[in-house]
């Protein structure tokens, strides 16, 4: 599948380190490639790695009525995973699996904890970088509840993109569904109505984004609230 851009060799937060410590950060990572599907983080599970997506992207979510999960975040370069411990917490408070599969980097829980200790601009940038979650979880939370199952998807969409780094990658109706805590009818309708305006392709699972721009233009606000929350506090 062709790429709009090449995937960045690191992870923007690592990137964003001081030349020093962003050196002594990568020797303690070990690069990884993470599967289609591989969960990394259960609720309530001890957190044993923090994961840094150059090329993949993690989707978190919540449970929900038993097995039913509710999608509230996506992962990718600009984040991380097991952000938990810097708060001196190592448990996982949401489940996280691999929906983009890729490269990332990856480093041990304890030696992470480590590194918060020595550093001097990584706690700074996490701490920022927490912020940030909270507050796309709330924007999350206002986007369930009040749009309307086309725009959330779109905005999906979008996020999903910008993670992969090309205008192609895969996702079935029904996870959708699931992610976005509908039937799975209303995505196949709100789906087939972006596809008819030209703006996404979609077969068999496979997504093609067609017109960014369209789907921008369909895509709630909350999309670009997030991306200006993101800009405005790291960077």
């Amino acid at each position: 599948m062709p790429a709009t851009k090449p995937a960045p060799a690191v992870n923007r937060l690592i990137a964003a380190l001081p030349h020093p410590e962003r050196q002594r950060f990568l020797a303690g990572c070990e690069p990884v490639t993470l599967a289609f599907g591989e969960i990394l983080a259960e609720p309530g599970a001890p957190i044993s790695h923090v994961y840094f997506p150059t090329e993949s992207f993690i989707s978190l979510t919540t449970t929900m009525n038993g097995p039913a999960r509710l999608g509230l975040l996506l992962v990718g370069d600009e984040g991380m995973l097991g952000i938990s411990l810097i708060l001196g917490l190592n448990r996982s408070p949401l489940h996280a699996s691999v929906q983009g599969p890729g490269q990332a980097l990856r480093m041990e829980a304890a030696q992470f904890c480590r590194a918060l200790e020595r550093g001097t601009a990584l706690p700074g940038l996490l701490k920022r970088y927490l912020y940030v979650m909270m507050g796309q979880l709330a924007q999350t939370g206002v986007c369930n509840r009040f749009h309307l199952l086309e725009a959330r998807l779109a905005r999906w969409l979008l996020m999903a993109q910008d993670r992969a780094h090309s205008d192609c990658f895969h996702v079935t109706h029904e996870f959708l569904a699931r992610i976005l805590g509908v039937r799975r009818v209303g995505i196949t309708k709100a789906a087939s109505a972006l596809q008819n305006r030209k703006l996404i392709r979609y077969h068999r699972g496979d997504i093609r984004i067609l017109d960014r721009g369209g789907l921008e233009a369909s895509a709630c606000s909350c999309f670009r609230l997030d991306k200006s929350l993101y800009a405005r506090i790291m960077e």
